[in-house]
C-alpha cells in the first residue's frame, strides 16, 4: 500500500502545510502526473482543489515534467530541475524520475489552485488532533 508525504503550498499566503497520505487516499493519487489537478479530499481538505507539481523518489531523486512515465531515467542535463551547475554552460548525467506518481515516490509537492471555505490551518490541525486521539 502507499503511503506519501504530501508538500501543500498555498501561494495565496506563501506558506506550505506538511501532511501525511496513505491508505486508499494515496492508492488514488498513484498515476497521476505533474500538472494534473484533483480534488483536495484526498488530502483532508474538502472544498480545495490542488495540482501536481514535484516531487521525489524514496532514494531522493526529483521527479521531472517533461520526463514520461514512472521509471527514472539517466539524462544529460544542463541546468534544470536536479541540476544547477557551478558553471554556466556545463551538462552532467544525472538520475532523474518520470512524471507520474507511483508507489516509489515518497514525497508529493502540490500547490492550491483554489480555496475551500474553512482555512487550510484549521482543517490539517483537526486531521492531526484525530490521528493522535486514535494512536492513544
Amino acid at each position: 500500500m502507499a503511503s506519501f508525504k504530501a508538500v501543500i503550498s498555498d501561494p495565496k499566503t506563501g506558506k506550505t502545510f506538511q501532511t501525511e497520505i496513505s491508505g486508499h487516499h494515496a492508492n488514488s493519487l498513484v498515476g497521476k502526473r505533474i500538472g494534473d489537478e484533483f480534488d483536495g479530499i484526498f488530502v483532508a481538505l474538502p472544498g480545495y482543489k490542488l495540482a501536481v507539481t514535484g516531487g521525489a523518489d524514496k532514494n531522493g531523486f526529483p521527479m521531472r515534467k517533461d520526463v514520461d512515465g514512472p521509471r527514472r531515467k539517466k539524462l544529460l542535463i544542463s541546468e534544470s530541475t536536479g541540476h544547477h551547475p557551478q558553471r554556466h554552460g556545463t551538462r552532467r548525467k544525472k538520475s532523474i524520475r518520470g512524471r507520474e506518481i507511483s508507489p516509489d515516490i515518497v514525497q508529493i509537492n502540490m500547490k492550491i489552485t483554489s480555496h475551500g471555505s474553512k482555512p487550510i490551518n484549521t482543517l490539517l490541525k483537526a486531521k492531526k488532533k484525530a490521528e493522535e486521539d486514535k494512536a492513544s
